[in-house]
Order: structure tokens, then sequence, then C-alpha cells
């Protein structure tokens, strides 16, 4: 999470999307970060869609939950598209289902003046719900998948206060909605490693247990330091994820040198322990203002090591900037953050808006710099979570959605309804509502 956010107001054809022809190839997941099993379901064709806004209407097949060019089956369902826009599913890489007050009445929050009475609140707010981790977040990742999202990497908070419950309960969203969404999860220590004492304990049974992804960090050089050893967090989660095979996304808000220093200290790590594509960075908010070569010298090593960045674009000063990193060959993704937890009352859990608000915060004009906001919505944060990206080519998995509309720029600003969700060979959603 993150304290300083800003909310602002009959032929079978293939399609290629022309904003993302070049992105670095991510490593491939393991088997826990894999995805959705093979989908071995009846084949479809979704006639009458226009992928990407194409002038003219195409026919997509599907067979085995992934586009093919080949002919359609005789058994093959038939979906009218209704000459909507095609465009893929998108991909929330970062967000705290565990913390949402999503569905359920209205919170009032006290101030706050750090991550230390944010987090605090948090544990109010978890005391306080009636509704079980489970339950909520069951309500808000479902939400996700009806507004487009095929993917998410949820982090769950790891503490003294909460043991392993929101982990269980993030993980028993994730099991009623393996169908419809594929969820990474990551064993978050919101409240520090080394100023809470007993998590680093309950990071070791998370990873041991197979029940994350991966582990996480917060702020070793600011929030979580440790007076006697310089950077004692990340040589512990560092370990966590050498010793247990588990990847790595770490929070790092701390903005100027003791960002840069936590950010040099995961680079040296991955670098030495060989964990190359293994972690990923949150928010960086150190990076944002950087010079063009102090930026490049930065973004070197992180493409070397395969390290991930994510955003929230939480405001002009702090969204990371994308198009410079994305230059230098560095995966970054696009996420949610917090939606309507002790943190902010704000957040939707709707990628696509989210992509709008990337946008809205970079002030961006041009239809190709629109269409890269959805890009790095979409196949960013595949890549973040090294999935295959679902860009509508054969072979690629079908997890599309289905809008009315122009083209791709003008639905990243009018944010239209999503009147269909595939992923795989079904529709996990039509007219905002699940429909299995």
């Amino acid at each position: 999470m993150t304290p300083s956010r800003s909310h602002l107001p009959p032929a079978t054809v293939t399609a290629t999307d022309p904003a993302t022809a070049s992105m670095p190839s991510a490593p491939a997941p393991s088997p826990a970060q894999a995805g959705s099993p093979a989908r071995a379901a009846r084949p479809v064709v979704f006639r009458d869609v226009r992928p990407f806004g194409a002038e003219d209407p195409v026919d997509l097949t599907v067979v085995d939950g992934r586009i093919t060019d080949r002919p359609a089956p005789r058994d093959a369902e038939v979906i009218d598209g209704g000459g909507r826009i095609a465009l893929p599913a998108l991909v929330d890489a970062h967000i705290h289902p565990d913390k949402t007050t999503w569905g359920g009445p209205w919170v009032s929050r006290a101030q706050a003046s750090g991550i230390a009475d944010f987090a605090a609140q948090d544990v109010e707010l978890f005391r306080g719900r009636q509704r079980s981790v489970a339950e909520r977040a069951y309500g808000l990742m479902a939400h996700a998948v009806t507004r487009g999202t095929r993917a998410m990497r949820a982090h769950a908070d790891i503490a003294p206060a909460y043991g392993l419950t929101c982990l269980e309960g993030v993980a028993q969203a994730r099991d009623r909605l393996a169908h419809a969404l594929d969820v990474q999860l990551v064993a978050f220590p919101q409240h520090g490693v080394i100023r809470a004492p007993g998590t680093a304990e309950l990071l070791r049974e998370a990873a041991r247990s197979g029940l994350v992804d991966l582990i996480g960090g917060i702020d070793p050089t600011g929030f979580d330091r440790s007076p006697d050893a310089h950077l004692a967090q990340l040589d512990l989660v560092f370990d966590l994820a050498d010793r247990y095979g588990v990847g790595l996304d770490i929070h790092l808000h701390d903005r100027g040198e003791p960002g840069l220093t936590a950010l040099r200290g995961i680079i040296d790590r991955t670098r030495a322990l060989s964990l190359r594509g293994r972690v990923t960075v949150s928010h960086v908010f150190c990076l944002p203002g950087l010079t063009e070569s102090q930026l490049a010298d930065v973004a070197a090593d992180v493409a070397d090591l395969d390290i991930a960045l994510t955003t929230v674009a939480p405001s002009a000063s702090l969204v990371l900037p994308v198009t410079r990193l994305k230059e230098h060959g560095v995966r970054v993704g696009l996420g949610s953050d917090g939606v309507r937890d002790a943190w902010s009352p704000f957040g939707n859990a709707d990628m696509l808006h989210r992509t709008h608000l990337l946008g809205w915060v970079r002030d961006v004009r041009l239809d190709t710099e629109l269409a890269g906001c959805y890009e790095t919505g979409s196949h960013g944060g595949a890549a973040v979570l090294g999935l295959p990206r679902a860009d509508l080519s054969p072979g690629s998995p079908a997890d599309f959605l289905l809008v009315r509309g122009e083209c791709v720029p003008q639905i990243v600003v009018d944010l239209p309804a999503r009147d269909m969700v595939v992923h795989g060979c079904r529709v996990v959603a039509r007219d905002g509502a699940l429909t299995c």
C-alpha cells in the first residue's frame, strides 16, 4: 500500500496489436504462476467482432482456451459479438483485496500521518468487520473480473495481528474464482519485518507452506529500517526467496537517496543470489524525479536482472516514467493498489479505469500514448506476472473483453461498459455480472 495516492476524478482471422509490437520477453512462469489449467471446453466462434477497433469485423475462433487460425470445428458454439471491439483482458499487477470494505457499509476514516498509522487502522478495520476476509476479497475480485481483469497479483497482509488469516482468506477467494481469474498471492509484511517481531517467522511459514507465490517487503531504509544492520529486512526476505523458491515483490515508497539505496540493495541481492526475473519492486517513488542519465543508469541494471516494476499511477509526481523504462527493456505493470479500505475511500478494481488514470496523471494527448496506457494495463501486467500475452494472435490465451466503441484511445477515455468478458473458452461475465 502507498499513503501517497491521488485519485482523479465465417473466415477465422487473427489480429495483432500495433501498439505493443516490442515488449521484453517475460520469464517462464512457475507452476504456481502459470495461470489457469488447460481449459478443455467446447470450441467457440465469437462472430462479428473488431479486434483492436479494426474497421472490418471478423470471427475469432477459440479451441481449448486459445485463439486459433484454423477452421472452426463443426460442433463449435457461436456467440454473436454484434460488431463490438475485442481487446486483450487486463492484468492488475498490484492490489490489496484483503483490506477492502467493498460491498459493505460505509466506513468513516480517521486522520493518519504515515504508514504506521494506516497499518494500525487496518487492524481496527479487520477486527471490526463482520464479513470475513474471504468474503470481502471474493466480492472485490469477482467485481474485477466483470470489469475485464484476467489476472491479478494480490498482496495480503501478514503480521502478528493477523497471523495467516488474510493470506488464507484471499486464497479462498482465489480458489472460488479459479475458472475466471488467475491470481498470484503475495505474503506482504505491511507492519514491517524488523519493527514487528514475529513477522519473519510468519513469512517463513507462508513461503514454506506453498500457499504463496511471492513474499513481500516494505521500505527497508525507512519505515522498516534496522538500527543495527543496514538493509536487514532485504537480507531476510531474499534469503527466504532463495531458500523456498518463491518470488519477491517489495513495496518501495521512500524517495530520493533512501529509496535509491534500497533499490541498489535489491539490485545487488538479486544479482548475488541469481534471482533474475523473480523480483518485482512496487511504487518505486525514488525513480520519477531522476534525470535522464540517472534513470538510464538505474534502468540498465534493472533490465539486466529482469527486475519488474509496478505503478498505481497515484499522481503526476509519483507515477513511474513508464515509456522511458520500457525503452530500456524494463517490464512495467499497472495496478489498483488498495480499494475502499482504511487507507482511502476511493478505488474500484476496474483496470480500464486505471489505464484512464494513467493517461490522466501523465497528461497524455496522442492516440499512441492512450493506446500505450491500455498496453501497460494489459500486456505490461502480463509481463510482470510472467503470463502469456493475450494479444488475440494464434496460440494466445482467449482472454479478452468486448465493448462498444470506435478505437482503443476512445475506449481508454470514455470507459464503456464491459458487455462481455471471456476467459479461455468461457464467457465469465456479461453486462457487469458474473455468468458462472
